[in-house]
């Protein structure tokens, strides 16, 4: 989760255990992000880890710097999220120090696993990078000739998420759908490629129980990626409040809202809706966008509403201090913003939504009506199957217990599928599939 939600604490705990943690890279500062490497880096070693790189198509600056920090720090594993095309520092990333090993196999040093839910999408990741990205990569010094043609003969990813019914950035996809249609794409594009580059999917997007993790896994699924039900653990980097919250989600408690980041596109992103107004005041901003070229053309109740309740100040105020945060991040925005009144009005909008989220993982108590918190339905099934166990309480949810609760009850329902399809009578188990304890899990997987 974006905004270092997903911690360093979180990637840390996942690793230790054998698994790989994403760190949310996404909305943070260049410094921030090079702090986040260097702590997981000193306290890792070895062990699995990686970093997120969310698309930017309006900071493709900002996605350049993360690339070139990613390059230079050596960080060798990347989650691809929120794409809607390939971009050409993506592709540098995946291409830096390609080369040709001692038995003249073509190695990648950097790994991309692409979080996507279109097929088209998909098929370019699958794919080697376009003629154009390569020309003007050999252009601008980043790759030579020799490497071009290697790059010719992978694909950009070999390794793909298709991210179903998820929380932020999401086309709410349906898993049973959108898996098989991921796997067949696999089965096709890997005919491309030699056996020594193996394409490999996955599956996110509403695994938050025992039977959810098992049906990834039956349907071919070679890992699971969970996102909503984390923020809840104690390691998550957001506040208490936002925790519970969470914890008193349901299914029916989301909806979908204007992402700040790709706000003028139109792109939603999935939220919860209990407890916060953030849903409906952003399409309140949307459809004020969509409607007028100029905040001055809002009729005056409408203005009145958006500063008094929304910005809780006068939108020139509001502009100052946006104007301010874009003459450090990108002032070709300001420039444009300046000539343009609809681009000013999209990017204080924009400051409303993005700073939502910021809210909610402060826990600024004077904006808890305007929190953004990114979730999916998975929180609602979670909390649903952890009622009245030691997982309940958001003080004891943490990460790799509820991954090896996850896996030990996908373990207990295969075997008992495997046993019944040979004829086995299973007996009615109540509870067989509550959250156990460490030392519980620890003992069945030695069992096994």
């Amino acid at each position: 989760m974006a905004n270092g939600i997903t911690s360093t604490a979180m990637v840390e705990a996942a690793g230790r255990a054998g698994m790989i943690g994403f760190f949310g890279a996404g909305g943070l500062s260049i410094d921030q992000i090079e702090t986040a490497i260097d702590t997981l880096q000193a306290n890792l070693g070895a062990r699995p880890y990686g970093f997120n790189l969310i698309h930017s198509p309006n900071d493709m600056a900002l996605e350049q710097k993360t690339v070139d920090l990613y390059i230079a720090k050596k960080v060798r594993l990347v989650s691809a999220s929120a794409y809607l095309d390939l971009t050409t520092p993506l592709v540098e990333y995946r291409l830096h120090g390609i080369h040709r090993d001692a038995n003249g196999r073509i190695i990648c040093p950097n790994r991309i696993i692409a979080k996507v839910s279109r097929e088209e999408v998909a098929r370019k990741f699958f794919s080697p990078p376009a003629h154009k990205y390569l020309q003007r990569l050999i252009q601008e010094g980043k790759i030579n000739a020799e490497q071009a043609e290697l790059a010719r003969q992978i694909p950009v990813a070999q390794d793909l998420t298709a991210e179903a019914d998820s929380g932020g950035h999401t086309d709410n996809r349906p898993a049973l759908c959108l898996f098989p249609t991921m796997k067949a794409l696999r089965d096709e594009m890997a005919a491309q490629f030699n056996a020594d580059i193996p394409l490999r999917v996955g599956l996110a997007g509403g695994i938050a129980t025992p039977e959810s993790a098992a049906a990834a896994f039956a349907m071919g699924a070679a890992w699971i990626l969970t996102g909503s039900i984390n923020q809840s653990c104690v390691e998550a980097d957001t506040s208490t409040l936002v925790k519970k919250m969470l914890t008193e989600a349901r299914q029916a408690d989301i909806t979908m809202a204007p992402a700040a980041d790709m706000f003028e596109m139109g792109v939603k992103v999935q939220v919860l809706k209990r407890g916060t107004m953030f849903s409906m005041r952003g399409a309140k901003l949307y459809d004020l966008y969509r409607t007028y070229e100029d905040f001055a053309d809002i009729p005056e109740s409408q203005r009145k509403l958006v500063e008094n309740s929304f910005l809780k100040c006068t939108f020139e105020e509001e502009w100052a201090n946006t104007r301010a945060f874009f003459m450090r991040r990108d002032p070709v925005q300001v420039e444009r913003a300046e000539k343009d009144p609809k681009h000013k009005m999209a990017l204080v909008f924009r400051s409303y939504l993005g700073r939502a989220s910021l809210w909610a993982k402060t826990g600024a108590a004077d904006r808890a009506i305007d929190y953004q918190i990114w979730c999916g339905p998975a929180m609602g099934a979670f909390n649903e199957w952890v009622k009245g166990s030691h997982l309940e309480p958001p003080e004891n949810r943490n990460t790799v217990d509820i991954a090896m609760n996850l896996l030990y009850g996908a373990a207990l329902i295969m075997r008992l599928n495997h046993l019944r399809n040979q004829g086995v009578p299973i007996p009615a188990m109540p509870g067989l599939l509550a959250p156990a304890k460490k030392d519980q899990i620890r003992h069945f997987f030695l069992e096994v």
